[in-house]
């Protein structure tokens, strides 16, 4: 009668081995086969087993278990194993010695485990956490939260469904299928598209009133990529950064990373109030400040052109650098648009950072930052190393949209419906809100500050709006003490939409009132 042996809860007859084999065992207990996986199983096994070396549990010296029981343990065809041992065979792993059997082969110097059986970890899977200690950065936590809810509330984010999709397709197919252009992809190309940077610099001398040339513009992935340089090379420990009260999120994440103190100051109806820095620091106490004076993040209040005159006249007499972000220049909805701080500036205190095709979908947006010479000369140094490629062939369609006069015609049609879209918010905010909103139409832009009775708790009516499939995320949500706001994306959402979310807000906002 013929015995048989459990190894792990399979069977194997006698005629493999007499007695449980602890090589056996152990091959049992660290290889796991994922059978819908793409890769073949004998990589997976011999992953593994490399792995079991690599980590001293498979010692140098051991006798590989035999083909035929090891195909029983793993239940897997003989074949298969034979194609694992020869796997390990070729990369050295392992060496077949005729009519004695497969055996561990020094690799180098291995690490050797005491009782190795009794600290078995499965080897296949990657370690959940870090043998080692880093810093963590609490200040980079992510602010944003994510949903499925059908309809959303954002910051004030453009309609990727107003982008002419295939223009776009067909400028960056174009643009991929020139020589000269595919050769730009082999080498180093840290400043970008020559020709990107001059449609640009001509773009933003026309649009905005600056006076520059392509050596004053350097091209980045995002607005936020642009902040990192520019505090890499101007701030360090203990420099204070005045922004304002309330500011871009994002910006003073940033800046607090680099260990930069920031400070804020009050904002009213005309921006920032320049007098108040005059009053409470002296020369060469300010390193930076930074000002989103088109409309302010998230106010949207824009800086009147005395306090831009002064803010001028203070930092080229205190010394402090201005940081002007242009976040959403493009849109603008009345005839006369306010120049940048930047258009004004002839002492060189101003850096300009902005990011163009805002109005296209995600993928087709760039950051820019616009400076002196020298200034961006060493922004160069910092891109090469973290983005040294770039985008050409991107950089390369932007630029023939630009020539081409596309981003003009996209823009001019975008901006008609972001208008309609941005009167009839404030239409249904006037007629249905008026007992328990306050707020001013913008100029531009694509939200809306709104000021609420203090007695409603707009967390409790983020959560009711939620329960109806409509989403609103805590960073749009300013409530304290002094303040009860909300700043309203309207840029993202149809007439339908608008209607609809306005709506259900209405019923939130009556459930707790």
């Amino acid at each position: 009668m013929q015995q048989k042996y459990y190894l792990s809860g399979l069977l194997y007859g006698s005629n493999f081995n007499k007695m449980s084999s602890p090589v056996l065992d152990l091959f049992s207990s660290f290889v796991f086969i994922d059978r819908t996986s793409m890769q073949p199983i004998y990589l997976q096994v011999s992953q593994q087993v490399i792995n079991a070396v690599q980590r001293g549990y498979l010692l140098v010296g051991t006798k590989l278990p035999g083909t035929r029981a090891l195909s029983e343990v793993l239940q897997v065809h003989r074949k298969t194993v034979i194609a694992i041992y020869n796997e390990l065979d070729a990369q050295g792993w392992v060496e077949v010695r005729p009519n004695k059997g497969t055996f561990v082969v020094n690799q180098s110097h291995q690490v050797k485990i005491d009782k190795p059986y009794q600290k078995l970890v499965s080897l296949a899977r990657y370690p959940d956490r870090t043998g080692f200690s880093f810093r963590q950065s609490p200040v980079l936590d992510n602010p944003f939260e994510s949903s499925d809810c059908r309809l959303i509330f954002n910051d004030g984010q453009p309609d990727i469904r107003l982008t002419q999709m295939q223009q776009l397709s067909r400028s960056y197919s174009a643009s991929m299928k020139r020589k000269p252009n595919l050769r730009r992809l082999t080498r180093y190309q840290a400043e970008g598209s020559e020709y990107f940077r001059e449609q640009l610099s001509n773009y933003l001398n026309f649009s905005r009133g600056l006076h520059i040339s392509k050596s004053n513009l350097l091209i980045t992935r995002s607005v936020e990529m642009s902040l990192y340089i520019i505090s890499q090379i101007l701030l360090s420990k203990d420099d204070h950064v005045l922004v304002g009260d309330l500011s871009m999120f994002s910006a003073n994440m940033v800046f607090q990373k680099m260990g930069a103190r920031v400070l804020t100051i009050p904002v009213d109806e005309k921006g920032i109030d320049v007098d108040y820095i005059r009053t409470h620091f002296n020369p060469g106490e300010v390193r930076m400040v930074y000002v989103t004076p088109h409309h302010h993040y998230p106010t949207t209040v824009t800086l009147s052109a005395q306090r831009r005159i002064a803010l001028l006249q203070l930092a080229q007499e205190y010394g402090f650098v201005i940081v002007e972000d242009d976040y959403d220049y493009d849109f603008q909805y009345e005839q006369t648009a306010v120049m940048p701080l930047a258009s004004g500036d002839v002492d060189g205190m101003v850096v300009y950072i902005g990011s163009f095709g805002k109005s296209l979908a995600p993928t087709f947006q760039t950051g820019f930052v616009v400076a002196p010479d020298n200034l961006i000369a060493e922004m160069r140094k910092y891109l090469s190393i973290i983005d040294q490629q770039g985008d050409v062939i991107m950089e390369q369609a932007l630029a023939e949209m630009i020539a081409e006069g596309e981003i003009h015609r996209h823009l001019k049609k975008s901006l008609k419906i972001y208008r309609e879209r941005r009167d009839l918010f404030c239409e249904i905010l006037d007629t249905c809100f008026s007992d328990v909103v306050t707020f001013k139409k913008p100029s531009g832009g694509l939200a809306l500050w709104t000021t609420w009775n203090k007695s409603l708790s707009l967390l409790q009516v983020a959560n009711l709006c939620r329960n109806q499939d409509l989403f609103i995320p805590k960073n749009i949500l300013y409530q304290n003490s002094t303040l009860s706001a909300m700043r309203l994306g309207f840029g993202h959402l149809n007439e339908i939409e608008i209607e609809e979310v306005l709506t259900i807000l209405r019923r939130g906002v009556e459930k707790i009132s």
